[in-house]
């Protein structure tokens, strides 16, 4: 018997691995620059790692989904995290911690492989758009208690070895609730072989998917991962700003069934669009308690973006699979590969710029924070014109054979 309730909860915990090891590393980035010396760059290459594992444990994870079980893909997850966390701790040099933080990736990636499609299979309907999206809650979710937990830490000088330990807490947990269960088996047959999922994919709606995606995770991505460096002289803590962005992303996602079901799903990204870039346009040009605000704009923008992406594949091309679903997300993850050094170069750029103009101090930091942020900003511009393509594009349509219809 499949015990779907047990099964959620352990990809929830999984989640919060993920989330754990995407904060807790963005609060640490400051100390391992000064421990080892590192430049803003190599930061970035550091980061790409964790985006890099990702999207090539969630493309092998679709493709063996159906043959190995979601249960074999959680194990090697585990297995990831932990030889990831502890090599991340114990590195000590620019190469190992490029190494682990591959690690971490792969452990993540594996999570997404294996819970999306256990959730659409588990779930049918809007309750399959509510679940999805309460699952994704957990990434924000962790993410806010990483911030949080950051901020203790830190107040209290625990180094940052010390504070990547906490990570193996969830992770340990979530092995023990995926222990010996049974999951559920695809609704769309088609799904189940490789060449059917990729049939299922090769179609301009999926094409299209796929490199929104790209840019929908840059948006999210580019700007959390890099907020205690890009917003350190803004007059707001960086912290206190990621915990804001992501607990009203947990709780947008706890509601993303009912949003979804009143302004559809391509309503909502589009949605989302205008309001990061609302979000990410004052963060560029305002300081001190305004910059709250632009973190109130920035989180409801991007709460929708990841689960409802996912979501729509499952929903309007159900015949792509597992194997669709882990695609899409590993194009998102992918994307940062590239971009993560970019922004990390960006960050040095502008403070070269900035210096050259006779800047210093804390107004240096402040001017190369905001013109990274105005960057990031045409992103997520570009996705309002996607989006409302996407949106007229999808008026009227139904569900690829009703297959998620109750």
């Amino acid at each position: 018997m499949i015990n779907d309730k047990k099964l959620f909860l352990g990809s929830c915990f999984a989640l919060i691995t993920t989330a754990l090891s995407f904060s807790l590393r963005a609060g640490i980035l400051p100390q391992v620059q000064a421990d080892l010396g590192l430049s803003g760059e190599q930061l970035g290459f550091i980061n790409s790692m964790w985006f890099l594992g990702f999207p090539i444990s969630m493309i092998i994870g679709g493709l063996i989904y159906h043959s190995v079980g979601g249960s074999k893909i959680m194990q090697f997850a585990f297995l990831a995290h932990t030889i990831g966390i502890i090599g991340t701790i114990y590195a000590g040099s620019y190469t190992g911690l490029l190494v682990a933080s591959l690690l971490i990736g792969l452990g993540n990636g594996c999570t997404e492989a294996a819970c999306n499609p256990m959730i659409a299979d588990a779930y049918e309907g809007n309750k399959m758009s509510k679940m999805m999206n309460r699952f994704h809650m957990w990434f924000p979710g962790g993410i806010v208690l990483g911030s949080l937990l950051s901020l203790l830490m830190d107040s209290i000088n625990l180094s940052w070895q010390t504070q990547i330990w906490v990570i193996m807490i969830p992770t340990l947990i979530y092995a023990y609730l995926f222990w010996g269960e049974k999951w559920p088996e695809a609704k769309s047959k088609a799904a189940e072989s490789i060449s059917g999922s990729i049939q299922g994919m090769m179609t301009p709606l999926f094409i299209f998917m796929f490199f929104c995606m790209a840019v929908t995770a840059s948006s999210e991505f580019g700007t959390t991962q890099w907020v205690q460096l890009i917003l350190a002289k803004s007059g707001a803590s960086p912290m206190l700003v990621l915990a804001l962005v992501t607990g009203l992303m947990a709780i947008a996602r706890f509601f993303g069934g009912e949003m979804v079901a009143k302004f559809s799903m391509t309503g909502v990204l589009l949605g989302s669009a205008i309001l990061s870039t609302i979000g990410l346009y004052m963060f560029s040009t305002m300081t001190g308690a305004m910059v709250y605000v632009a973190a109130i704009f920035f989180g409801l923008g991007i709460a929708y973006f990841w689960p409802n992406m996912i979501g729509f594949v499952a929903k309007y091309i159900p015949k792509s699979g597992a194997l669709g679903l882990s695609v899409v997300g590993a194009m998102g993850m992918f994307a940062n590969v590239f971009m993560q050094p970019v922004f990390g170069s960006m960050i040095d750029s502008n403070r070269t710029k900035a210096i050259a103009e006779g800047i210093t101090g804390d107004q240096l930091e402040l001017v190369t924070g905001q013109n990274t942020l105005f960057t990031m900003m045409l992103f997520t511009a570009s996705l309002i014109l996607l989006f409302s393509i996407l949106h007229f594009w999808m008026r009227g349509k139904e569900p690829e054979g009703q297959v998620l219809a109750h």
